[in-house]
């Protein structure tokens, strides 16, 4: 192994993606446009709040205390809907997916209730809801939520159950904070994969890796300029999209040895993957295709985007095969839960996976059959 080679050619292959402005820009520029637009979704998920349109038939001064608990307690953003309008009209006009319907009688029920104990006394909120909505079911449990808890003031008894809750963590994290590691370990893999499969079927087309057989460097000072190449990019990139995270939503993620190291399994994981499939996929066209039938399922099934245990059961035995899987796994539990142990654990199961498909992919990687 000659250092000198590989650093000329890590140059050569540095200077090369520099002067292409394009790819440089959506090498960085993806992932940071996927942290904007789901940090700027999430940003406030800890305030969430639904939008609610309420019919008051009652108008009463129970009734809009009932209407400002809703806003304070299940975090509604209230529209009123005129009593006198028709609200399965109102509901398809307006295109909204939800109406509640306080009926008439509401304040002489419940006096009549609590005040002479009269159990027949009571009276029915109705909803009126759009099925195909995604939120309908979410708000719906939330008002029958608030609800019980006024039926409970209303009656006087103090809750025989009650809950506490207590974090694992030290200090509370918001949804951005557990999805940056993910976006960094997508984007390292995209980086990987990608690059190795472009660069190496570009220039077995072009004939250039046969000819590399005929000058001083060797198959190993290749594939070593090609790792260093591939993980100074991937670096760019974390930092490029660490920068935008701290800058533009405050993330607090604990930065250590483990970041780095993660990063350089993966690059070895999806390199050694990328070495594979361009020796048995010859044309860049039929590379890219493989490549994305590749990167694509772990992408939506190994927990970069939303977590594994929100799919089914069968789905997340399928994304625990997956060497992404692990790699946003080790990063969070580093960046995130701060567990050195479960990084170790993931970072074992990465590293064995890529020591594999790398050394299948330095087997693949002949200089003789470019063509």
């Amino acid at each position: 192994m000659n250092l000198r080679v590989v650093g000329a050619n890590l140059i050569v292959k540095l200077k090369c993606v520099w002067r292409e402005k394009t790819t440089m820009f959506f090498t960085i520029a993806f992932p940071i446009i996927l942290i904007l637009v789901f940090g700027t979704i999430f940003m406030s998920q800890d305030n969430v709040g639904f939008h609610l349109c309420v019919q008051d038939l009652d108008q009463t001064t129970l009734s809009a205390k009932a209407i400002a608990t809703l806003e304070r307690d299940g975090k509604f953003k209230i529209t009123r809907v005129d009593p006198a309008a028709n609200v399965n009209q109102y509901v398809r006009e307006n295109k909204v997916d939800l109406v509640m319907i306080i009926p008439r009688g509401l304040e002489s029920s419940i006096v009549q209730n609590v005040t002479r104990k009269d159990p027949k006394a009571f009276v029915t909120i109705t909803y009126i809801y759009d099925p195909s909505s995604s939120s309908v079911l979410t708000k719906i449990q939330i008002l029958n939520a608030v609800l019980a808890g006024i039926n409970q003031k209303l009656s006087g008894k103090s809750p025989v159950i009650r809950s506490a809750e207590t974090s694992i963590l030290t200090r509370k994290y918001r949804f951005i904070e557990f999805f940056v590691p993910g976006i960094i370990a997508m984007a390292v893999m995209s980086l990987s994969l990608f690059g190795t499969v472009n660069l190496n079927t570009e220039l077995r087309q072009k004939g250039i890796i046969r000819k590399l057989s005929t000058t001083p460097i060797t198959r190993t000072d290749w594939i070593l300029s090609d790792i260093l190449y591939q993980f100074t990019l991937a670096v760019g990139s974390t930092i490029a999209m660490l920068l935008v995270s701290y800058i533009v939503f405050d993330v607090r993620l604990n930065l250590d040895a483990w970041l780095p190291a993660f990063i350089l399994l993966d690059v070895f994981a999806f390199v050694g993957i990328g070495m594979i499939l361009t020796r048995f996929a010859r044309e860049a066209q039929s590379a890219a295709a493989a490549a994305n039938a590749v990167s694509f399922p772990m992408m939506f099934l190994s927990g970069s985007f939303f977590p594994v245990e929100l799919m089914p059961g069968f789905l997340q035995t399928i994304a625990k095969i997956l060497p992404l899987y692990y790699v946003n796994e080790g990063l969070r539990s580093a960046m995130v839960f701060e567990d050195d142990m479960a990084a170790l654990r993931a970072a074992a199961v990465i590293g064995a996976f890529a020591a594999v498909v790398f050394i299948l992919g330095i087997m693949a990687t002949k200089w003789e059959e470019g063509q």
